[in-house]
């Protein structure tokens, strides 16, 4: 066995990645920082909600429903422990180390820590919540600095895994398959479970583990098609394989590119690009999202400006922040920007959109569950495109006996700004990678035994302007990656007052830095329109048919009315319309659009808006006039009507 050093650093990544996480000191003071500040006392500090969802493994809580009240504890513990390693919280970490003592108590004799009985295990969700409550420990002992502490931690992780290896495996050997092993979404579910087996390996280097995982990735992700190969094949859009529950499905491609660290298989990665590559193109909407059929892929890239989905649920929070996890990964291992700029897009658009910060209530959860006590949850699951309005239901809702309830996206959301913290600035063996830009500081390490700190001045992502010191404990060569994003058209950057071309995708800046440098840079936030993408009709495989864990092709056909909205985006920023601002959004404006593309917004002193927002603008029509609109993530947010909304603008 091996012995258990060291652990207090970031899981070790092989040399198949680009960046590196290691995270040294991040202080920020932006719009990032008070979103996560309110997060950890809104939800993460909780010391009744932690002793509730573990008191759901002592009950056996899930038979009754073939639930996933399981998967909260450590679908938040993840978060939680993303949100600490940025603030070093004592208290939270507190919580979360008398939390994680609470879990391991709750272990039975087999090695289980399970919300289903033995007699009723290998059911519904089972499977999926035992892989967070996996996930939830190893990402505590990578903030932890207890060595014998997270010794036993592992220790009980391995009796977890190892109850689940004398019972799955192929049905020659006498064992169940893990792909039957659910009643939901052809085993998709139950094979995510691929990461936290393989991140099992990486901590013990225990050949067993790998030996499961591989197992886990020879299954194919479902009983009826092998995902990963569909991937590779890159003949179908993830939106035509044979289920397109897109969190689950995204879920696995993590788990295959954790086992791509270790096995270093090009195969792998292939299929893992292949299908990031195909859901930026086809099922990744402008607030950077997915599903407008609820949680699917569904061709969203062009379903997006559809008035007529039927169903409010869509482009769930759930799908955005496993997006956003998936992302950044992927631009660790690749170094391809492109993926941090899908992360933005997603991080300012849909997911502090999602964040609950006026306290409203789920009204639709209100209706549905009269007998439970609602209260305000730190995240609303649901986002609106076209003329909507928030709070259409709290995804994944489960109710506990003490009247109480959560939800799928409540316990994720946290894990998404955790996530913006740890991916704001990388190091790279040839020096920084920066990827987010919030007024701030920062102190990473160089791969030379040096370190730095990053100095942000800056109003982004309202103000195009970023100023950045630096500040080396030595005169040194290395470079600086500075991300350009893809929406900058003409990006403008100094060292020192002198130009430096800004090169799409990354800046390189390899230079001997001294302390004092600066380095500035204006972003070209021209305000451009963006239009709906014509497809007529498709087949989809958007039809749930439930209770026979079966997806049905269906007939899309765009609606008549599609062809006339418009969206408007100013830097990463997509701008949306209000009740509030002083009309309905339901009726129809007319955008005065440049010959280029552009619409000439005027920016107004968000103190006159009739809510709190991060960007204020009038936005010109065709007959001399202007409407009012503010940044998409702080519109809506009293979940009713009365602050119904739109990004998707109907147009005369």
């Amino acid at each position: 066995m091996k012995v258990y050093e060291n652990l207090t650093a970031n899981f070790p990544r092989n040399n198949t990645d680009k960046f590196f996480d290691i995270n040294y000191n991040k202080k920020f003071d932006g719009w990032l920082d008070r979103s996560l500040r309110l997060i950890t006392d809104m939800q993460l500090r909780d010391t009744d909600m932690w002793r509730l969802f573990v008191e759901q493994f002592r009950v056996d809580a899930d038979i009754v429903d073939a639930g996933w009240r399981g998967e909260f504890w450590g679908k938040m513990m993840r978060g939680a422990c993303f949100v600490y390693s940025y603030s070093k919280d004592e208290i939270l970490f507190d919580v979360l180390k008398a939390t994680v003592k609470d879990m391991m108590d709750s272990q039975d004799e087999f090695g289980r820590i399970s919300t289903y009985s033995r007699e009723k295990e290998f059911d519904g969700w089972d499977l999926w919540c035992r892989k967070y409550v996996l996930l939830g420990m190893q990402y505590f002992v990578e903030i932890c600095e207890d060595v014998d502490f997270n010794t036993k931690i592992i220790d009980c992780m391995k009796r977890q895994v190892d109850y689940l290896m004398s019972k799955i495996g192929w049905q020659k050997d006498g064992k169940l398959l893990i792909t039957r092993l659910t009643r939901h979404w052809r085993g998709l579910n139950s094979s995510s479970i691929l990461e936290p087996i393989v991140r099992l390996y990486s901590l013990t280097e225990e050949k067993k583990y790998l030996d499961f995982a591989e197992y886990i990735v020879s299954c194919g992700g479902m009983d009826v098609e092998n995902v990963f190969e569909l991937a590779y094949r890159d003949e179908l859009h993830p939106y035509q394989y044979p289920v397109t529950k897109a969190y689950e499905m995204t879920s696995c491609f993590v788990g295959l590119l954790e086992y791509y660290r270790i096995t270093k298989n090009e195969r792998h990665l292939k299929a893992i690009i292949n299908f990031a590559n195909r859901v930026l193109e086809d099922d990744f909407t402008v607030i950077g999202s997915a599903g407008c059929t609820h949680e699917l892929f569904d061709h969203s890239t062009v379903r997006q400006a559809n008035p007529d989905r039927g169903d409010p649920r869509a482009q769930e929070t759930c799908v955005t922040v496993t997006l956003m996890q998936f992302f950044y990964q992927l631009n660790l291992i690749t170094g391809d920007p492109k993926y941090m700029d899908a992360f933005e897009r997603s991080l300012y658009n849909g997911y502090l959109g999602a964040i609950n910060t006026d306290g409203a209530i789920d009204l639709r959860a209100k209706e549905l569950y009269p007998n439970v006590k609602m209260v305000p949850m730190p995240f609303d699951s649901y986002s609106p495109l076209t003329a909507g309005k928030r709070g259409n239901g709290t995804g994944g809702f489960k109710a506990f006996e003490n009247g109480k309830y959560y939800g799928c996206c409540i316990c994720i959301g946290s894990a998404g700004i955790g996530a913006a913290m740890k991916s704001a600035v990388f190091t790279s063996k040839s020096g920084i990678v920066v990827n987010l830009f919030e007024k701030g500081e920062v102190t990473q390490p160089l791969a030379n035994g040096g370190k730095v700190t990053l100095k942000f001045d800056t109003d982004y992502p309202v103000d195009s302007k970023v100023k950045i010191t630096v500040d080396t404990d030595r005169g040194d060569d290395f470079e600086i990656l500075i991300r350009n994003p893809e929406w900058s058209v003409n990006t403008a950057l100094t060292v020192n007052d002198k130009a430096v071309t800004a090169t799409k995708g990354y800046i390189s800046i390899y230079r001997k830095w001294e302390a004092g440098d600066t380095i500035e840079i204006t972003f070209d936030m021209r305000a451009k329109a963006i239009y709906p993408i014509p497809y007529g009709s498709q087949i989809l495989m958007n039809k749930v048919v439930w209770g026979a864990n079966c997806m049905c092709p269906t007939f899309d056909r765009e609606h008549p009315s599609t062809k006339n909205h418009i969206a408007i985006q100013r830097g990463p920023l997509m701008l949306a319309q209000e009740n509030r601002l002083g009309y309905s959004v339901d009726d129809a404006v007319s955008v005065k659009v440049d010959d280029d593309g552009c619409v000439d917004i005027k920016l107004s002193d968000t103190k006159n808006a009739p809510y709190n927002c991060e960007l204020l603008a009038e936005v010109p029509t065709t007959d001399g006039g202007s409407f009012a609109v503010t940044d998409y993530a702080s519109a809506g947010k009293l979940w009713n009507e009365q602050s119904k909304m739109a990004v998707w603008m109907n147009t005369k």
